[in-house]
């Protein structure tokens, strides 16, 4: 006779209060187990493509969550068997969204009491079972403090099972209910917070403020590969991927967009596609601000977040690397495994390869992209700050504003230093577009379309050209004698000399305010 094995009370508190760091994965983990039951009814014939709904309401005042699907449902007969079972899931690898078992139990950490009601077409009954988290909690302190209990025991303690009767025959539905939030985790019922949330998490469509995703989709289905999309709503209003053109610093002004996006499709040595992806194209001015969620090449299975807006950083050389682009990549093979957190896939080689094949493509086209779009919008800075020195030290030539002969040579000197360094940023710009492969000219096409090529102005020569007639900015102090002036000139010498040009230009204005 074999020993009987024994799993203790643990094994059910690591499966729920110690399975996730992040609370709010029990929306993704109960979307993911109705997206499954949505497939499954379609493929029966219960549902037709596109009827299948996941329905999320949070109600504050009575601290509740409901999250329910429209989909198969589990027959009375099967109920208590496969919401008793854990970790033995009858969904497949490959061909399932979930397959463990075990991501329903986690809403068991966040209030006092799970409910899962569920119904099939035709039958008539109602099935429900109640989970008593109170009563857990209570049982993981009788173990901590020495009073032993067995998975089996804790589970028997808290799960309470039951049906009724229902006069709607046709209802077909599978219910979670988290009854009793607890306090620490009110983030949990914060629609904002959710909404932002499932935008990148939740298998939706792209709200249509995107322009590109038609040709996100054209491309997928051009390589054979179904976008799995969703109709899910959180308290009565769609949920969709919150990606758009605009890129905003923190201010909420513009700083850049999206005005292409381009593909990359990933095959193994046998030729199968195992992966793909998009990127947006912007002019890659800087790295994009936090503020923009949407920033980050964000890895999917089923098109289900995989981790967070970082989980691919490591693939590039430098970790700003994937703070400059906004894109997707799906993992197709069924060999690209989530782990049980879902933060990231199991090791095998089916992932070393995977990382192998993106890192690559990363640190040797992505990395030289923004890196040399970096390059080219620091040299057009410079040529466009030595085109507004130039312009600027005319019109002050024109207007009289220089104090002395001195600040002219002296102001003239800065346009011939702005002017050397933009001919040298002119030459780093033609080298770089001289190596510039099909997607980085598009790049480089966009950043000229805001610096219109014209050529870099020049000065008669190196050496400080004579005004038509020297005008000064005393010579508006006629009140004064040509001594007096001669003094002015050389107070405001002085404060050109020690201060910066807006200072320099507030205290001389204030000066002459008060002289004439």
């Amino acid at each position: 006779m074999q020993d009987e094995y024994v799993f203790g009370a643990y094994i059910i508190e690591n499966l729920t209060t110690g399975m996730y760091q992040d609370s709010k994965v029990i929306y993704r983990e109960y979307i993911q187990n109705s997206c499954d039951q949505i497939d499954e009814a379609v493929d029966e014939g219960l549902l037709r493509e596109g009827e299948g709904k996941i329905e999320i309401w949070l109600d504050f005042s009575q601290r509740t969550i409901s999250i329910e699907d429209n989909a198969t449902g589990i027959p009375a007969s099967e109920f208590k068997r496969i919401l008793s079972n854990i970790a033995d899931s009858d969904k497949q690898i490959g061909k399932n969204k979930g397959f463990r078992g075990i991501g329903r139990l986690c809403g068991l950490a966040y209030c006092k009491e799970l409910v899962f009601t569920s119904s099939v077409k035709g039958e008539g009954t109602i099935s429900f079972l109640r989970c008593d988290a109170e009563t857990m909690r209570q049982l993981f302190d009788e173990n901590s403090r020495g009073k032993k209990h067995t998975a089996s025991e804790v589970l028997h303690a808290i799960n309470k099972f039951g049906s009724k009767k229902t006069k709607d025959i046709n209802a077909h539905f599978f219910k979670v209910e988290l009854v009793g939030i607890n306090k620490e985790n009110e983030d949990l019922l914060d629609t904002k917070k959710i909404r932002e949330y499932l935008s990148f998490v939740a298998p939706v469509p792209y709200q249509n403020t995107f322009h590109y995703r038609e040709k996100v989709k054209k491309h997928a289905k051009e390589i054979g590969y179904h976008i799995d999309e969703y109709s899910i709503t959180l308290d009565g209003e769609p949920v969709f991927k919150k990606y758009s053109t605009i890129l905003k610093k923190a201010d909420n002004t513009k700083i850049d967009e999206i005005f292409d996006v381009v593909f990359k499709d990933f095959y193994d040595e046998d030729g199968n596609l195992f992966a793909w992806m998009w990127v947006g194209l912007t002019q890659f001015k800087q790295a994009i601000p936090k503020i923009n969620q949407m920033r980050g090449l964000r890895l999917r299975k089923e098109n289900i977040q995989i981790g967070g807006e970082d989980t691919l950083q490591k693939l590039f050389k430098e970790d700003r690397g994937n703070s400059y682009f906004v894109g997707e990549v799906f993992a197709v093979t069924k060999d690209l495994i989530p782990n049980s957190q879902r933060d990231y896939f199991k090791e095998n080689p089916t992932r070393t390869y995977f990382e192998k094949e993106l890192s690559r493509f990363f640190n040797e086209e992505l990395h030289k992209i923004y890196y040399d779009g970096s390059t080219i919008n620091s040299a057009y800075r410079k040529i466009d700050a030595y085109k507004a020195k130039a312009a600027e030290f005319v019109e002050k030539d024109k207007k009289g504003s220089f104090v002395s002969q001195e600040h002219r040579a002296t102001e003239y000197e800065k346009v011939q230093v702005a002017k050397k360094q933009a001919e040298d940023a002119q030459s780093k710009i033609v080298k770089t577009k001289e190596k510039a492969d099909d997607i980085f000219a598009k790049v480089i096409k966009r950043i000229e379309k805001e610096h219109p090529q014209k050529p870099i102005s020049t000065m008669p020569s190196a050496k400080l050209p004579k005004p038509a007639r020297p005008v000064y900015r005393t010579d508006k102090l006629s009140a004064y004698t040509r001594s007096e002036r001669k003094l002015i000139s050389k107070i405001f010498d002085i404060i050109v000399s020690t201060t910066d040009n807006k200072t320099a230009e507030m205290i001389i204005s204030k000066i002459e305010d008060g002289l004439s």
